[in-house]
């Protein structure tokens, strides 16, 4: 009988981490990258007014709350088996730091 995963689980707790984080470096990349360097129109939040984490807080603690939320992504599935573990860690790395 498989049970129902809880907003409190490691894996689930992990995947909030790393959604939330992919959306703070979007915000970030939307407002410091080119259209060029992203493949897709830059600026589009500012355009339509959105409410995101540079506009509330700035770059530079956007910046760092996207570094705390990879590190939360990173320690969620330490109790895991670190062999299965380490693509969970990977893609959030990749989110945190990726470029476009």
């Amino acid at each position: 009988m498989s049970r129902t995963p809880r907003w409190h689980d490691p894996q689930i707790k992990g995947h909030k981490a790393r959604k939330r984080g992919q959306e703070v470096v979007d915000d970030i990349l939307d407002v410091t990258k080119s259209s060029k360097e992203l493949w897709k129109t830059s600026g589009k939040d500012l355009v339509a007014d959105k409410v995101t984490y540079p506009k509330l807080i700035g770059i530079e603690k956007s910046r760092a709350f996207a570094e705390e939320l990879n590190k939360e992504a990173q320690d969620q599935p330490s109790g895991f088996d670190p062999e299965k573990a380490a693509p969970l860690i990977d893609l959030a790395n990749y989110i945190a730091y990726r470029e476009n």
